[in-house]
């Protein structure tokens, strides 16, 4: 029997893997398929490159969404009150209270978490009736399904189907919001992250809305984003036909971070713009974010943790075009009906 020679053979390293497979898999050259050949040659190269995954869409300002104070300024007073059921799995109830806002009437809101290492269930109620819940299903570390609904006692209910893939260098995503299969009507999203380097990644996400008699509309936004090597500044641009949204994020030190975004709006009936800078600073007990931005507003949050299970929350914000101002106050408590040796803390000395 011939034997095969070694240059007869090429070496194909999985391209979903993360890692390089522990045993190589062998994938002999075949002359009558050139096309699988030149694939098994681009995989190999791709993984030769050591190229990161760049993350997903959904997450491209991450950063700069935990410096700046976007989802987090309220006014009012608000008081969070948890309790830990079970660690493993994870199972949590929060009693959310809210009044004297003047944006938002007076709410309750009763919500729960159940998570496990594959499976993330979150559900909320308030005091009206209405309903939001999201769910997560991890197929594998690199896919993950999802879905979010939100449903009210006045209507206008809600339903997100997504899926996302993170391959070695690449991310995908798929989303559908209010899909209706009968006529397929809807808005479907998707979206391609690519790395080209170690640093930089490009990318797109087109959305397809689809709702009969009337014409249909496809928008297209490209997408690009820098990493420095030590991952310490990250740029982000997203442009879109008459919109472009740039943002950058730096980690000055390790308590110290800063952020900037730029939103432009250049369109036939708008023009605008909105620059935002904004500072994170974190102390041992403590985290402080300030914000300041084109349109005279002048935003501040203090996060004071007194200790792990209580938390005092001050927000305000002051519009000098407006001449107008917020301010809020909250607290944050958490409780648990677990042990200590449960909790993963020391054990306590016992009493005399």
């Amino acid at each position: 029997m011939a034997s095969t020679s070694s240059a007869e053979k090429d070496i194909f390293i999985d391209p979903i893997a993360h890692t390089t497979p522990a045993s190589t898999v062998w994938s002999y050259f075949n002359p009558l398929n050139p096309i699988s050949n030149a694939f098994d040659r681009v995989q190999q190269w791709r993984a030769d490159l050591g190229l990161p995954n760049p993350g997903t869409t959904e997450n491209l300002q991450k950063e700069v969404r935990a410096t700046t104070l976007t989802n987090l300024m309220f006014d009012g007073a608000r008081a969070d009150l948890s309790k830990t059921l079970s660690a493993s799995p994870l199972f949590q109830v929060t009693h959310s209270f809210a009044l004297g806002s003047q944006q938002i009437p007076p709410s309750y809101n009763f919500a729960s978490v159940y998570a496990t290492d594959s499976i993330f269930l979150q559900g909320s109620v308030d005091h009206d009736g209405n309903v939001n819940m999201r769910g997560n299903q991890g197929w594998s570390p690199s896919s993950v399904s999802k879905v979010q609904g939100q449903f009210s006692q006045q209507g206008g209910h809600h339903m997100v189907l997504e899926h996302d893939y993170h391959g070695r260098d690449f991310s995908v995503n798929v989303k559908a919001m209010d899909p209706w299969p009968a006529d397929m009507t809807g808005m479907f999203t998707g979206s391609y992250l690519q790395s080209f380097t170690k640093n930089f990644a490009l990318g797109f996400e087109s959305l397809w809305q689809r709702a009969p008699p009337l014409a249909n509309d496809v928008m297209t936004s490209y997408l690009l984003k820098y990493t420095s090597d030590d991952k310490s500044t990250i740029s982000t641009a997203q442009v879109q036909a008459g919109l472009l949204q740039a943002t950058y994020w730096q980690k000055l030190s390790e308590k110290v971070d800063v952020a900037a975004d730029l939103q432009v709006v250049a369109m036939p009936q708008r023009r605008d713009a909105v620059a935002t800078l904004a500072c994170k600073y974190e102390l041992r007990l403590a985290a402080f974010r300030a914000q300041l931005d084109s349109t005279g507003k002048v935003s501040a949050f203090l996060e004071q943790r007194f200790s792990p299970a209580f938390s005092f929350l001050v927000s305000g914000e002051i519009d000098h075009f407006k001449n107008a101002a917020k301010f809020g106050v909250g607290v944050m408590i958490e409780s648990s009906t677990l042990t200590p040796e449960e909790m993963g803390l020391p054990p306590q000395p016992a009493g005399f």
